[in-house]
């Protein structure tokens, strides 16, 4: 599950990245640019699940070690 969540991160990372040069700074809410910004928000919002989901499962580790 760790290196999933580690590689899932990257590729998310690297997706996000690739949105940012795709948005137009001087009008980011028309066209393309829109389009960008909403790629950017929803991996994001992938990456914070998926740290969720990693830290959910440590917490679960944690709890099958201590009873």
């Amino acid at each position: 599950m760790k290196i999933f969540s580690l590689i899932f991160i990257v590729i998310a990372f690297a997706v996000c990245v690739y949105n940012i040069t795709l948005v137009n700074f001087s009008n980011p809410f028309e066209g393309d640019s829109m389009i960008a910004v909403i790629g950017v928000l929803a991996t994001l919002c992938a990456i914070l699940l998926i740290t969720i989901l990693y830290l959910s499962k440590r917490v679960q580790e944690k709890i099958k070690e201590n009873a």
